[in-house]
């Protein structure tokens, strides 16, 4: 490959990254436009022109004229992590680690002058960690840093000296608080000396360095050839611990869960190629759209989301992901690796994505909970069908609401989250029941009160293992008037990334507006449109860590 240089860069999907960085950075992710042109410098005119093609591939999504980052986008960081293998590999025994000790776990990964978390094992407490997967620490401020820092040059320091002057109080890292006032500044001899005591002692202690009463000890991880891969650090509080005490309490433990990562990351399967498009899709948005799309944005984004595979990939192993020319995908691959987003290997051959490509909003998407997830395509789908929509979990014999977005009709149903039904009555209740393994439900219906609320309830325990039986072979529960009188409701569910049934959405009916039968016409394929929907979000959330349900 000839060398990189800024003439490579292909202007939108530079212009597209800054947008979608912004962003990422933003109080609860979302912009107006005007307040994008000002944070990036841009006119109004590509902001806007990148807004419609970004809202177009699903990366982002327009709410009460702002611009929010949209679950879709995790794919981009998914693509790093995926090509990384730690989470797959080393996600396991980081986990099995915090249950042991009770104590949370992180693994994180040098990035630059940065440290960044690419796996967390929180343990629930009232003083808990809230770094969450795609955050970045300042190196100087954390004990990864020192392990990372140790292996630096002196262009890696050189760019160290330049960020911490140009940003002394750390407003580039939005996870962590500012320096305390009177704390001064890291020098490089001060972080060299504590760099070199890392590589020597083989472990790294944080007594309260980002933020008080918070204490840590990190160690290293190894590849095959004895380089550096990421830290492996155990966090608690001076309420639990102190610094010393942490150590003394998880060191050796600490060491023999690294040495097992190590072994684990030789086992990295790299595993078949994904299945390649027949075509490239930005033609049909472009024919659409025409020059308010950017087409050379929608294929750079398309080229860093195919960039997923452990080993890296070569320019025609990219070229036949993305069903793109080879000189579109070597403009894309030049421009990103010209922005940090992209290394190419020694030989010039493989690409592959740097933990920065974390920085373009995987952090936020990542602490999505199922109910936030719901929320914007319950709120569409209401505005389709004009009748109130819900999601709920089953909770014992209940259901229990965990999002509603209720209709503007003069009579509906008095519904908030959290209010729960018993499920036996519900349409929500059923598809859940429904979802259950065989034995589990079997045993449901033998402890389950069936109580009945109107003349319509059923409460034979017999006739509502066929009820539910029949709604698992549908894939839908309709129910009329067995919870209210003049109350019809229909339920599909919502699938995780396993394809089981983690939760169900409705929407609720008046029987004296929407007869059974006009229900399975027109509700019941919107309803189902939304489902899959927030079940694709609900797959790409939790691709790499646990959902959070609440």
């Amino acid at each position: 490959m000839p060398p990189t240089t800024a003439d490579s860069s292909v202007g939108p999907l530079e212009r597209g990254l800054a947008v979608l960085r912004a962003l990422a950075q933003a109080p609860r992710a979302r912009l107006r436009p005007s307040e994008l042109v000002a944070l990036t410098g841009l006119t109004r005119s590509p902001v806007d022109r990148i807004a419609t093609t970004l809202v177009r591939l699903g990366y982002l999504r327009e709410d009460d004229r702002e611009l929010v980052l949209a679950p879709r986008l995790m794919e981009l960081g998914l693509a790093y992590l995926h090509s990384s293998g730690i989470p797959e590999a080393l996600g396991p025994p980081a986990e099995a680690l915090a249950d042991e000790l009770d104590e949370s776990v992180s693994l994180a990964v040098p990035d630059g002058d940065a440290v960044r978390f690419v796996v967390q094992s929180n343990r629930r407490r009232t003083l808990s960690v809230s770094f969450r997967v795609g955050d970045a620490l300042p190196a100087e401020r954390c004990a990864p840093g020192e392990l990372f820092a140790a292996d630096w040059d002196v262009q890696q320091y050189a760019q160290w000296q330049a960020r911490t002057r140009a940003d002394p109080h750390d407003a580039g890292f939005p996870a962590v608080p500012p320096p305390r006032p009177r704390r001064a500044r890291t020098t490089e001899a001060e972080l060299r000396a504590r760099a070199a005591e890392a590589r020597e002692n083989g472990w790294v202690l944080d007594d309260q360095r980002i933020e008080p009463g918070l204490v840590a000890v990190a160690v290293p991880v190894y590849d095959q050839e004895g380089r550096v891969v990421c830290a492996l650090s155990v966090v608690s509080h001076t309420s639990r611990h102190s610094a010393e005490g942490l150590r003394d309490f998880a060191l050796d433990r600490m060491r023999n869960t690294a040495e097992q990562m190590s072994r684990a990351l030789a086992e990295v399967d790299v595993g078949p190629p994904a299945r390649t498009p027949d075509r490239d899709h930005s033609l049909d948005a472009k024919r659409e759209l025409g020059p308010e799309y950017l087409q050379s944005l929608a294929r750079g984004l398309s080229v860093l989301a195919a960039l997923d595979r452990p080993a890296g990939m070569t320019l025609s192993a990219v070229a036949e992901a993305t069903a793109l020319p080879r000189a579109t995908a070597r403009r894309s691959l030049l421009t990103l690796e010209h922005l940090g987003y992209v290394a190419i290997d020694a030989d010039g051959h493989r690409f592959a994505p740097l933990p920065r490509v974390l920085d373009l909003g995987y952090s936020p998407l990542s602490a999505l909970s199922l109910a936030e997830l719901a929320q914007p395509h319950l709120t569409a789908l209401v505005r389709e069908l004009h009748e109130s929509a819900s999601v709920a979990v089953l909770d014992g014999d209940d259901v229990r609401y965990i999002a509603r977005v209720a209709a503007g009709r003069i009579m509906s149903v008095a519904i908030t989250v959290g209010t729960r039904f018993p499920a036996h009555a519900t349409s929500l209740g059923r598809v859940l029941l429904a979802g259950l393994p065989n034995e589990h439900r079997a045993r449901w219906l033998r402890n389950a009160r069936l109580e009945s609320f109107t003349d319509h309830t059923v409460t034979s325990a017999d006739r509502l293992a066929a009820v539910l039986e029949q709604a698992a072979h549908d894939g839908f529960a309709l129910v009329d008037q067995e919870l209210e009188e003049g109350l019809r409701s229909i339920a599909v569910p919502l699938l995780g990334r396993d394809g089981q049934v983690i939760a169900a959405a409705n929407v609720s009916l008046h029987a004296g507006r929407t007869s059974a039968d006009e229900a399975l016409r027109t509700v019941l394929p919107a309803l189902r449109a939304a489902a899959e929907r927030i079940s694709a979000d609900v797959a790409l959330v939790s691709d790499a860590h646990p959902l959070p349900f609440a």
